[in-house]
Parts: C-alpha cells; sequence; structure tokens
C-alpha cells in the first residue's frame, strides 16, 4: 500500500500570527519587565505632571532646589546599598556614618588641618567602618543584618560622645562649601555622577559582574573563581564610603553638623529607593539607575504630598503598598527568568 503522505504545510495551515497590536503591547510588557527602570522612569513623570497640575508652585525655582535637597543624599546612599543588596547582603549603619563622617572632617579641621584634609579623613573612617562590617559579617559569619544593626548603635554612641551632643556650624572655605553642597545644583550634580560611575562599575566592569554572581549563585561563583569574600568586603567600603560623601555634603547643606543627623529614616529611605527601583533583596538583581529614579519617585512623592498639604502619615501607607508591590514583582520576575519566560 502506497504511504499516504501529509502535504507539507504552507502559509495557510500554519498558525495565524499574532495581530500587530498584540505583538507591539507583548513586546513592551516584556521590555518593562526586563527593564524595570523604564517603568519606575514613567511613574516618576506621571508624578511630576500630576504634582504641577495640581499644585502652582511644584516646579518654582525654589521647590526645585528643594526637592534637589532631598533627593541628593538619599540617592548617593541607595548606590551604595544596591551594590550590597546585589551581592546579598545590607547595611543599616550608613546613616550613622553619614552622621560620623563629617564630625571627623570638623574635627580635623580644627585641629588646623586643611579643610580638604577633613574631607578625606571622613571618607576614609567611613571606608573603615566598611571594612569592619564586611569583617563581622563574611569573616565571622555574623548576618549583615545583625552586624550593621550593632554597628549602628555603636557608630550614634561614638558620635553623641566626640561632639557632647551638641551640633556645630560647618567650617566655610572658598568654593569647597559651594562644591560640597551649598549649592543645590552641584548636590544634583554628584548624586548623578555617583550614579552614572556605579551603574558602569556595575555592568560593565568585572567587579559588577562578580558582585552579581556573588548574589545570584554564592556557591556556584565560588566554584568559578569569584573571590566572593573580597567582593563582599570591597562593597561594604563602597556603601560606607558613599554614606559619609552624602552626610558630608549633607553638612555643607545646611551648614551644620548635627551628631543626631542622619540615623534611620534616611538608610530606609535609600533601601526603599533601591527595592522600588528593582533591586531584589534576595541578592542578584538589581541596578543603580533604578535606585536613583526609585529614590526621586519618592522624594517627588513626599513633597508634592507636602505642597498640597497631605497628612505624613499617608505617605507612609504609600511607601509600604509601594514596597510590596514591588517586590512581589521582583519576585516574580526572578521566577520567570529562572523558568526561562524572559
Amino acid at each position: 500500500m502506497a504511504e499516504t503522505l501529509l502535504p507539507a504545510p504552507t502559509p495557510e495551515t500554519e498558525l495565524p500570527a499574532q495581530p500587530a497590536g498584540q505583538r507591539v503591547w507583548s513586546r513592551l510588557g516584556s521590555f518593562f519587565l526586563r527593564r524595570r527602570e523604564a517603568s519606575i522612569f514613567i511613574i516618576a513623570v506621571v508624578l511630576i505632571i500630576y504634582f504641577r497640575v495640581s499644585s502652582a508652585n511644584f516646579l518654582t525655582s525654589a521647590n526645585i532646589s528643594t526637592l534637589f535637597g532631598f533627593i541628593y543624599a538619599t540617592a548617593i546612599i541607595a548606590a551604595g546599598e544596591v551594590m550590597l543588596l546585589i551581592c546579598g547582603e545590607i547595611d543599616l549603619s550608613v546613616g550613622q556614618v553619614s552622621a560620623l563622617a563629617p564630625l571627623i572632617m570638623y574635627f580635623v579641621y580644627q585641629a588646623g588641618m586643611p579643610l580638604w584634609v577633613g574631607i578625606i579623613a571622613g571618607l576614609l573612617v567611613s571606608a573603615v567602618v566598611g571594612l569592619f562590617n564586611g569583617i563581622f559579617s563574611v569573616w565571622f559569619r555574623i548576618p549583615s543584618l545583625i552586624s550593621t544593626l550593632g554597628m549602628l548603635f555603636l557608630l550614634n554612641g561614638i558620635s553623641l560622645t566626640i561632639s557632647g551632643g551638641e551640633p556645630v556650624l560647618t567650617p566655610v572655605v572658598g568654593t569647597i562649601n559651594q562644591v560640597m553642597g551649598a549649592n543645590p545644583y552641584w548636590e544634583i550634580g554628584w548624586a548623578l555622577a555617583v550614579m552614572i560611575v556605579m551603574q558602569i562599575v556595575l555592568s560593565f566592569t568585572r567587579w559588577g559582574k562578580h558582585t552579581v554572581a556573588t548574589g545570584g549563585n554564592l556557591l556556584g561563583a565560588s566554584e568559578a573563581g569569584v573571590n566572593v569574600n573580597r567582593i563582599k568586603i570591597g562593597n561594604f567600603m563602597i556603601a560606607s564610603t558613599l554614606a559619609g560623601l552624602a552626610g558630608t555634603m549633607e553638612a555643607f547643606r545646611i551648614a551644620s553638623i548635627d551628631p543626631l543627623a542622619g540615623g534611620t529614616n534616611i538608610m530606609f529611605n535609600a533601601v526603599a529607593g533601591a527595592v522600588i527601583g528593582g533591586t531584589a533583596l534576595s541578592g542578584g538583581l538589581g541596578t543603580v539607575v533604578g535606585a536613583f529614579l526609585g529614590v526621586v519617585s519618592l522624594q517627588i512623592l513626599y513633597d508634592g504630598f507636602t505642597l498640597l498639604g497631605v497628612n505624613a502619615y499617608t505617605f507612609d501607607i504609600i511607601l509600604g503598598i509601594a514596597i510590596l508591590i514591588a517586590m512581589a514583582l521582583n519576585v516574580r520576575l526572578r521566577l520567570w527568568r529562572e523558568a526561562g519566560q524572559q
């Protein structure tokens, strides 16, 4: 019996192609899932438009200057936190580091050294704090949540002890004050520069790739030859140094050095901005650009609510909901990627 041959498939017998409109939406959805920065950028733009329509004062030069003051310090700290979160760690002490660094700068200056030497000394002390955080977390295997919590209280006590709990005036020395934060455009310029540099480090350098590998699969990265301990300790030092920079700039901005400045509020805002910007607390996923946009969105929301006279408690409600939604999306995105659906 002759074998019956089935006709070769033709365009008419193939499955119908997706309509053009559906393909566009599918591609857009895929893009937003892969690039969380795109979605948070759109949210920031929508917030700007909404508050501009709702309040004539929102885009005034005075309010923009105020907004820059809200954004830059938190964004700089968030850039360091992203590096830690991606490699599977966290630093709760960065807020207290930001309070200690300008005090070190002040006492070095009072000892007769140039102000720029004091700034460098404050940043070096900040880096040493990060080194100890890394040693406690990596070598002694103390969870970073606990080790940096202990460091938070230790640094707070040190700041209050050496200052007597009293604020002091920030030294005024020529253009250093303008460059280091007294000018709002320098403030946001520093934040943008830190964001760009750290994103380049994360995306295009071996250090950044090893950071992602460490957070994504610690054992696999170690077996592949990545010095995971060095990566984690180094990122603790980066986070603390950036926190010291943010605190020093804040001292120049407000012309005062307060031992009670910084604290947990700026730290939690930095972590919240990173999470909302797409960084996973479980490690292995995140971008500095996303964290920056997350911080910008939060501060626009806070500033806009203030202008509209909305109760501050409402902001905390929205912030909590935003964090929960962001974390749920991050977990779902990770599962999709692991399942090969992206």
